[in-house]
């Protein structure tokens, strides 16, 4: 229990130093004392974390890498897919060869995961064709974690249900394994459906790395990772021996590891970028979402209509009602929701639940995994909404 506790207080450390490096990566320059006090506040944070008591263990990330593919891994030709009327991925192609690292973004909904299936062939396109290379061996981590049973113990989802991992051609006690990604070997039997998210995220990342492969595919592996692990996730990657396909919002991310990106333009038109995020924005002259014409455009739009579209992107934004009201409401729904997740912690806490009363054990995991993703979801909406009134100056 103790362990517990201080595994959640340095997670709960871990993400506010992640809002405060949100804030000061992406935050206005203005305000300059308010902006110095958050930077003091940082430093603190990151002291804090440097001395806190932890699990002994030491994050080691190694992929398990597979034989050597073929030199084409995936081609794609003028693939399309739709559902209905709308038109997710249209007359698309590519050509990614071994030891490619591409990178997708785009905005949510914009159907990343679906070109990722396309891509790799878990999909079929409604039109084009798709080629995947020879002597593939792919390992796949997807967004929602849906491959992790809610039911199944930490231990036996690493393994399939023994005691060793092969990594590399040399098997690993599967304890030595967990500890490598900063598990307890008191948490080798516990469920999958009591792991905080960030700790499904490291099961989910030790599981995929695990599995011998020369091709990774990796669905916003960076959520909800710890610092110290993403770290170590971007120089893994940078050693990798494969070919990688990689969903992101982090921009450092993908400027650290991606050697093109691929950025989703709007009714199902994506287009394939050299370089990392910072290098596809140069090149299109806006960032992800923006509405200015591409260069190749901008010849053939009138001057005036030019200039009301700068005029109209350096007008300053507004917090909308519904965004202040958000504001306002939002502190005191997370204080519930914290509430509530404590009293549920506490409850599981019982070791004699289990066997006293299964159901209740089953309802009450499933609605403190719920309550926090629902905790998660509105700490993230509050931090971008407070980053957006730093923004604003309101």
């Amino acid at each position: 229990i103790v362990l517990e506790e201080e595994e959640r207080d340095r997670h709960k450390l871990d993400r506010k130093i992640v809002m405060e490096e949100d804030w000061v990566r992406y935050g206005v320059s203005g305000r300059r004392k308010r902006n110095q006090g958050r930077l003091a506040r940082l430093a603190e944070l990151r002291t804090d974390r440097r001395e806190a008591r932890r699990a002994t263990g030491d994050v080691r990330l190694e992929a398990s890498t597979g034989r050597t593919s073929g030199k084409l891994v995936v081609e794609c030709e003028s693939i399309s897919k739709s559902y209905g009327a709308r038109a997710i991925v249209k007359d698309f192609s590519i050509r990614i060869q071994r030891g490619d690292r591409v990178g997708i973004v785009g905005p949510n909904g914009a159907g990343k995961t679906t070109l990722i299936n396309l891509m790799t062939g878990a999909l079929e396109p409604d039109s084009g064709v798709v080629k995947l290379g020879a002597a593939l061996e792919m390992a796949k981590l997807d967004q929602a974690r849906t491959s992790l049973g809610p039911g199944t113990i930490l231990s036996d989802a690493l393994t399939g249900g023994g005691d060793w991992v092969e990594i590399n051609g040399a098997k690993k006690h599967v304890i030595g394994y967990m500890k490598d990604f900063l598990f307890g070997p008191e948490q080798a039997r516990t469920p999958v459906e009591r792991l905080s998210g960030g700790e499904r995220g490291r099961l989910t990342l030790a599981r995929a790395l695990s599995l011998p492969s020369n091709f990774l595919v990796l669905d916003e592996p960076t959520n909800d990772l710890d610092l110290e692990t993403l770290d170590l996730l971007q120089e893994m990657l940078a050693d990798y021996a494969g070919t990688v396909i990689v969903v992101s919002h982090d921009r450092d991310f993908l400027d650290r590891v991606a050697t093109s990106v691929i950025v989703a333009e709007g009714d199902g038109k994506w287009i394939e970028y050299a370089g990392g995020y910072a290098d596809m924005v140069a090149q299109r002259g806006y960032g992800v979402g923006g509405t200015a014409a591409k260069p190749a455009e901008r010849a053939r739009v009138p001057d005036k209509v030019v200039s009301l579209k700068v005029k109209a992107a350096e007008t300053k934004p507004r917090l909308t009602f519904k965004q202040k009201h958000a504001l306002d409401t939002m502190p005191a729904r997370m204080d519930a929701l914290r509430a509530t997740k404590a009293r549920l912690q506490a409850l599981l806490d019982d070791p004699a639940l289990y066997q006293r009363e299964p159901k209740k054990f089953t309802e009450s995991s499933r609605a403190f995994a719920r309550t926090a993703s629902e905790l998660d979801k509105a700490e993230e909406e509050w931090l971008e909404l407070e980053m957006l009134r730093e923004a604003v100056g309101g």
